[in-house]
Formats: structure tokens, sequence, C-alpha cells
């Protein structure tokens, strides 16, 4: 008689635990909900963040509003929602310096995987390897024959130190051995107009920023640096398909939540978020922005933080990379 008291005042108890949360989630949300972007107005994953949130303002029927809190190529937005309660009512929208930063700076405010649960991995967009139409290589492989060739300084131009772009040239550098000199800009489009003013004879730069000079023909593209063909660039072969798979190097924008946020308030934001970028108006519009819909899982986005953290962390080192 003891043991199914017991087992009854058990079983309440659980029952009790478990209803506040499914209550929580049910409810959710309750109020407005801030989508931090931890850089200035205008940039890619503030339009991002903005379309996103204006998307789910109509599913969810209230408001996600935008809030830029840039500083510190992202550490200060970054670390602020770190600290925020973990309700569901204050969203994170990173960029992949989230994964760099880490290693670039001696200290930052947050621990990119004990302070956030992933919600998503929403888009990426590749880095465009461009040359200057003086540059005779036509292939990838081409190119790193005549900076091995020793006909003369070869330098590539990026966004900026610690940017993907910059990454992407350091990671063909080092896998090569090659002698060639990082140039850095404050804006894809400086680095682009470097290889198209032939100051660098080399860019690595965004889509955004590659694609008109390509078409114009004031550069030549030889590769990108995702796994796969890029949308807005698809005759464009990847440096795996140009014989170097080990060089991939995206930029992606990706959500997440404070840590101790409800798992269901993590499933429903995934759900409702994988079915905006399902949509054919959505996808379209961000391929315009350079952007490949992935919509990862929680799981997948948590695994490829880890790796990533690896990755560029060996990158950085070896490069000996300091923030601007």
């Amino acid at each position: 008689m003891r043991r199914r008291q017991f087992l009854r005042l058990a079983a309440g108890a659980a029952a009790g635990l478990a209803a506040p949360a499914t209550a929580w989630a049910q409810s959710y949300p309750a109020r407005p909900v801030r989508a931090v972007v931890a850089f200035a107005p205008g940039g890619t994953t503030d339009t991002f963040a903005r379309l996103m949130a204006q998307k789910l303002s109509e599913t969810l029927g209230k408001q996600f509003y935008v809030e830029n809190l840039a500083g510190a190529t992202g550490n200060i937005g970054t670390g602020l929602v770190a600290r925020a309660a973990p309700d569901g009512h204050t969203l994170l929208f990173a960029f992949s310096s989230y994964v760099v930063n880490p290693t670039l700076f001696d200290k930052i405010p947050y621990d990119p995987i004990k302070d956030f649960d992933p919600v998503t991995l929403a888009v990426t967009s590749t880095s465009v390897l461009t040359v200057h139409p003086s540059v005779p290589a036509k292939t990838v492989k081409e190119l790193v024959g005549l900076i091995k060739g020793g006909s003369g300084k070869y330098s590539f131009s990026s966004a900026g130190a610690g940017t993907q772009s910059h990454l992407a040239g350091e990671q063909l550098r080092q896998l090569l051995n090659l002698d060639l000199v990082h140039v850095p800009y404050n804006s894809g489009g400086l680095a682009i107009g470097a290889v198209v003013a032939g100051h660098t004879p080399i860019g690595f730069t965004s889509p955004a920023a590659a694609v008109p000079q390509i078409k114009q023909g004031n550069v030549r593209a030889l590769a990108i640096t995702s796994g796969k063909r890029s949308q807005i660039l698809p005759d464009v072969p990847t440096m795996g398909e140009a014989g170097y798979p080990e060089i991939e190097s995206d930029s992606w924008v990706g959500i997440l939540a404070p840590a101790g946020t409800p798992r269901d308030i993590i499933a429903l934001l995934h759900r409702e978020i994988a079915k905006i970028l399902a949509q054919r108006e959505m996808k379209e519009r961000l391929a315009t922005l350079g952007y490949d819909v992935i919509a990862s899982t929680p799981e997948e986005f948590s695994r490829r933080i880890k790796v990533e953290l690896d990755t560029w962390a060996k990158v950085i080192r070896a490069a000996n990379i300091k923030p601007e």
C-alpha cells in the first residue's frame, strides 16, 4: 500500500514539474521577442534578421524586433544575450564570427558551447576566389602553379582580418605552403575593388560583392569555398571540384538562445524558422543576398559549432592572426 502511494506521489510530482515547461511552450511567445544582432544595421546578418523577424511576427502572432548591439566584432551583443533570461524572448542572430572570436581574441564575454542553446544554422554564404583579368590562371591549380613558380609576388584581399574570406585565403596558403600576402580591407566591396584595380591580383570576397564585378568582366571567378555549388554562381566550381577539398569556408547566420531555454521553445522556433526558409519567395530573396538555405536541426548546428571552433582555431594560430 505504501509503495502504491509513493509511486502515485512521485508521478504527481513529476507531472507537476513538467507542466510549467509545457504550458510555457504552448503560450510562447507571451510578449515581444528581441532578436539581437551584434553588428550595425545594414549588414548581411542584420538584413537576414529583419526578414526573419517579420516572418516570425506574422507566424507566431507576437512582434519579433531586431535590436543592434554592435561592437568588438560581435562580442558585446553576444555577451549580453548570453546573460539574458532563458525564456525564448531574447534570441541571438549570430554571424560566423561566433566560432572565430574565441580564438581571435584573448578574452571574450561568452562561452560558445556553455552559454547558448543552438536553434538552427539558417543560411550560409560562400567566399569567391577571384583574380584580376591580367592573371593568366583560368583554374585554381593554374593559379597555384603561378604562385609557386615565383614569377612575382602575389597578394590577396579580404574583407578584414579574421573574416571568413581571410580564413579561406589562409587555408589555401597554409595547405599548399604558398608565398601569399594578405591585404585586409574594411569591407567586401573594398576588397573586390582592390582586385578590379589590380592592387591585389587575388581576392577572397562574398558573392554579394563579387557577382556584379564578375558579370561585368572586371574579375574572373576561379572557385567558391562552399562544399557545394552556390545557386548565385552555379557555373563556378567548388574548391573541392577544383582539386582542393580541404579548403571549405562558409560565412553563416545562425539563431541561438541563452542556455537553459526550454526544449519545447527551441523545437517550436526551429520548426517555424524551417518552414519560413522553405518558402519559395524567401529562398529567392535570400539568393539575391548570396545566401543558401540550410535550416539545420539544433543538434546539427551544435556539431558544426564544435567542428568550426576547432578548425578556425588551428588556422588562426598557425597564421598568428590578430583582431584589427
